[in-house]
């Protein structure tokens, strides 16, 4: 069992900014658990002579050709945007700055 505990579900609460209860904290430690050793079973599995794929069934998918196409220059992408400074867009602070 992979034993998340209490305390890592409180500190990735933390950093996520959710303000979760006592039972809230107990009960995501208990479906996080549950999760990781499900997810860890599936590596248990002998896939051996198994090819590896991307997709269960057999899918074809034709790509395009790699070609170069003309892009928008810095100056054009700027010159609609609400707020430019020094060739950047200029967006609202969403994080309080410092080591937390």
């Amino acid at each position: 069992m992979s034993e998340i505990s209490r305390e890592e579900v409180a500190h990735l609460a933390k950093l996520s900014r959710l303000a979760l209860s006592e039972q809230e904290l107990e009960q995501f430690a208990e479906q996080i658990d549950k999760i990781v050793d499900s997810v860890s079973a599936v590596g248990k599995v002998d896939a051996t002579g198994v090819e590896p794929m991307s997709h269960p069934h057999s899918v074809v998918a034709p790509m395009r050709e790699d070609v170069i196409v003309p892009t928008l220059t810095a100056q054009q992408a700027l010159d609609q945007a609400p707020a430019a400074e020094e060739g950047r867009f200029v967006v609202p602070q969403i994080l309080a700055g410092g080591d937390e």
